[in-house]
């Protein structure tokens, strides 16, 4: 079902926001033209350990809709949002996506932070011939080796995130690493990619596989601690790695080992202490870019709407809903085969950039081409959400190589 809502706050959602809301068994809303609104179907873990960083996502796409709908939405019709729950759980993301296709009737299909959950997601999409982005979800094999001409994702691949600060670590720290990695598919992907860029630089390591909930860390961290790594790689997401985070530093280890990694989130560093808030890794989106006027612009404006400062996540919610609204300006059509056809190639605006760089989608795997920013993680200087400085930005093609090694082979539909 759709994220539960009492009358009163729906009614004071929609009045205060714009937004069409639809009802469960309820004829769908029309607009003020007669139309009926553009439907976009998210389906996300908002409850589980990865709910943070669904949360932002979500909230991201909702400021998103409510810019577009002030700017005559997409198509000259109004933009409605329907949130589905995927709980974290494979069959519970895949029964949420049939039901907002079949039964609502969604224009386009966005999800899931888990990666699992985004490609199984992305079977059933492609059957239903939907468009489906995929903001969040890092797993390679979505736009390599089981890439679909449907499916467009936002984030890097795990290859991308690891080519880009494997080199960095091992020039900072050393060359022995220590991985704790989630056992699903984007923990399998993120740490092969590490240890292929690792032993490149003729480096050494061992690695520890964990179930994705993982709460307690004490007898994988004794391990970490007795192979005397020079950087420990905390590959977990979400909540699981904030609890490895906040038992690494309470035995000690930050005085040992340096951290690192691919993703650190601003979600989940603001929630981890101090000693723990270190190290160097990639943000897929960094709010702080002192040179590029529309980031400010757009930092300032997400402050005065939601009271908090943009994350990657939220950036990733956002170039969901602007990319459909120039895809299909750009098809005149939101069908999945024209829409997906507009967006190879398409160059991304700088006002939904938001980055220096070029950013685009690549026509070979659908991939987004964009701005790696790699730097050094500390605790808050200037303000809380000062936790990040860049060292350097690393262009999203140089980190994930030529289409030819993604293993894509993108066939479009007859």
């Amino acid at each position: 079902m759709t994220l539960p809502m009492s009358p009163a706050i729906r009614r004071r959602t929609l009045l205060k926001s714009g937004l069409a809301v639809t009802v469960l068994g309820a004829p769908p809303i029309i607009s003020a033209r007669g139309e009926t609104p553009v439907r976009i179907g998210m389906v996300d873990p908002l409850t589980g350990i990865l709910s943070a960083l669904a949360a932002s996502e979500v909230e991201g796409a909702r400021y998103a809709v409510e810019r577009i709908n002030k700017k005559n939405g997409i198509l000259g019709r109004q933009v409605e949002l329907l949130v589905e729950d995927s709980a974290n759980d494979v069959g519970t993301g895949v029964q949420k996506t049939r039901k907002l296709i079949e039964r609502d009737k969604v224009d386009v299909i966005f999800g899931d932070v888990n990666s699992g959950i985004a490609y199984a997601m992305s079977q059933v999409t492609s059957e239903l011939k939907v468009f489906h982005m995929v903001p969040g979800g890092h797993t390679d094999p979505i736009t390599g080796t089981d890439c679909k001409w449907n499916v467009f994702r936002i984030c890097n691949t795990t290859s991308m995130d690891a080519a880009a600060v494997t080199g960095e670590l091992v020039r900072r720290f050393g060359k022995k690493f220590f991985f704790i990695t989630p056992d699903y598919a984007y923990g399998h992907t993120l740490q092969d990619n590490f240890i292929k860029n690792l032993k490149a630089l003729g480096g050494e390591y061992q690695a520890e596989l964990l179930p994705i909930n993982t709460a307690e860390f004490s007898a994988t961290l004794i391990k970490a601690k007795a192979y005397k790594p020079n950087v420990l790689l905390n590959n977990m997401g979400g909540l699981a790695q904030i609890n490895c985070m906040k038992q690494f530093t309470q035995f000690g280890m930050q005085k040992e080992m340096a951290l690192g990694g691919a993703l650190f989130e601003l979600e989940t560093v603001k929630a981890v202490p101090a000693d723990a808030q270190t190290g160097s890794w990639a943000m897929e989106w960094w709010w702080n870019q002192p040179n590029v006027p529309e980031v400010a612009a757009f930092v300032a404006d997400f402050r005065k709407a939601t009271g908090k400062t943009p994350t990657a996540r939220h950036w990733f919610g956002l170039v969901a809903v602007e990319s459909v609204r120039l895809g299909a300006e750009k098809a005149k059509s939101l069908e999945g085969p024209k829409l997906s056809l507009a967006m190879e190639g398409m160059e991304l605006p700088p006002d939904v950039a938001l980055q220096a760089g070029k950013a685009y989608y690549r026509a070979g795997d659908h991939e987004l081409m964009c701005d790696i920013f790699v730097g050094d993680m500390h605790p808050p200087t200037s303000s809380p959400d000062d936790v990040f400085t860049v060292t350097s930005v690393v262009p999203g093609e140089k980190a994930a190589g030529p289409v030819s090694d993604t293993g894509c082979k993108m066939v479009h539909p007859a």
